[in-house]
């Protein structure tokens, strides 16, 4: 599989070496060999074809919108694109009006000449990290042997898949409780997850509005760069690689490495030690206030869970349940004994803890494996729900860590298990150090990945 990234296509664009119509038609054709129904919800090809070919002039006159004018790029299910129902991996919302305008983050994109090929595919309502979809189907994954299917990660599921696939060079994803950096790490492909307010939330269906986030799964970092530069209205990217020996990375003592697989653990012991080798400072640090978030969560519930209550209580208390997953009703359903004392007690507490862990780490960057364990057989989750939410909730655990903190993130393969499979590891920073956290990723992508 030849893959091609966003860097390498915006020099051909620049070059004349291919136009967009050409890239985009090629991802049409890319499409039809994977034959995976389940990746994409809906193929847009009348209006990527028109964007396309409009991206086509402008580079004919000599003056694009910006470096990627042309770049194809998939939308995963919940962000707003004009004139489709934005149905959130669900089917109750089938009914709904189309979208009467792309949301702004779309239309950014539009203006910067990008052009919006389809919707893929996610868990419904994103409401989990395992990416399993009963109405769509589930992406495969393509590291799995096809008798024996993994989960590709959720909740961006299709995200992650056609990224992977080699299909697309980009998907954009949500990331509430770590739904852009499974993805990610579980198809071997990097995830940005941006700090809330970097990019504009409307026109994206909601989860949890106090934890959603949304950001770029691509081929390299580089890549999530110049998309986070384009997609913030710059023309050329802002964020330079720094010198390693300048960086200063930390690792948590508590929690992260609670359960996790032994090669995750293996891979990350070995790219640690790349990163000294290679002349980075890393040290152990004590987070007790991860614990401490766990226990929050433990006895009061979660923000998610209250948030994604309120969007759907009609639904999961009416007849659409029966039209839903069953495991995102009953995660939903989780909610119901949180009361307002509950929600305002997590909300002070995610205050003083951002700012205590923020003190903590300074301007370190914080790594753990982005996932404890890697890609999951289906058959088994499918098949009893008890082992499902048990490995759901071991997946989540260290990246919804980072949202109930406002960590901007990103996850970068960094090997593989005994079964092929790959591991992530995942670069964190306090809010609002998004710039930091790409120049140290830009980096360090080679030394992490080995």
């Amino acid at each position: 599989m030849t893959i091609q990234t966003i860097t390498q296509m915006a020099a051909d664009l620049k070059a004349g070496r291919t136009d967009p119509v050409e890239l985009t038609e090629a991802v049409f054709d890319r499409i039809a060999i994977h034959d995976d129904p389940a990746l994409f919800i809906d193929i847009l090809k009348d209006r990527a074809l028109a964007e396309a070919e409009a991206s086509r002039l402008r580079w004919r006159a000599d003056i694009p919108a910006s470096p990627v004018d042309g770049l194809p790029t998939a939308w995963k299910d919940l962000f707003d694109l004009k004139g489709r129902v934005t149905t959130a991996g669900s089917i109750v919302l089938k009914s709904n009006p189309p979208a009467k305008a792309d949301a702004p983050i779309v239309a950014r994109a539009a203006r910067a000449g990008m052009t919006s090929v389809g919707t893929v595919n996610m868990t419904e309502f994103a409401y989990s990290g395992i990416g399993l979809n009963p109405h769509y189907g589930t992406p495969r994954n393509i590291h799995a042997a096809p008798d024996a299917p993994r989960s590709p990660g959720g909740s961006s599921s299709g995200s992650g898949a056609v990224v992977a696939a080699g299909i697309m060079p980009m998907s954009m994803g949500s990331d509430t409780g770590g739904s852009v950096r499974i993805p990610a790490s579980f198809n071997g492909v990097v995830g940005y997850k941006t700090s809330m307010g970097r990019y504009p939330m409307q026109g994206v269906f909601p989860l949890a509005q106090s934890l959603d986030t949304i950001g770029p799964l691509t081929h390299t970092v580089a890549d999530c760069v110049l998309i986070d530069a384009v997609l913030r209205g710059r023309h050329s990217p802002d964020i330079e690689p720094a010198d390693v020996s300048r960086l200063s990375f930390v690792i948590p003592d508590q929690v992260m490495f609670d359960g996790a697989d032994a090669d995750v653990v293996a891979n990350f012991d070995a790219t640690v030690a790349r990163l000294e080798t290679a002349g980075a400072r890393v040290s152990r640090i004590s987070l007790p206030q991860l614990q401490e978030t766990l226990d929050l969560m433990a006895e009061h519930g979660f923000l998610a869970g209250a948030e994604a209550l309120a969007i759907h209580r009609d639904r999961v208390d009416g007849p659409q349940a029966a039209q839903m997953d069953a495991r995102v009703v009953h995660r939903i359903l989780q909610a119901s004994p949180m009361s307002a004392v509950d929600l305002v007690i997590l909300q002070h507490a995610r205050t003083r803890l951002m700012a205590e862990t923020a003190a903590l780490i300074g301007a370190s960057v914080l790594l753990c494996p982005t996932t404890a364990t890697t890609a999951m057989e289906i058959a088994p989750l499918e098949a009893d729900q008890d082992v499902f939410f048990q490995h759901n909730g071991l997946t989540l655990r260290n990246t919804s860590l980072g949202n109930f903190l406002d960590w901007p993130g990103v996850s970068i393969p960094n090997g593989t298990d005994r079964n092929g499979m790959p591991t992530g590891l995942l670069l964190s920073t306090p809010h609002g150090r998004d710039c930091a956290v790409l120049a140290a990723a830009l980096t360090t992508e080679d030394i992490i990945r080995g």
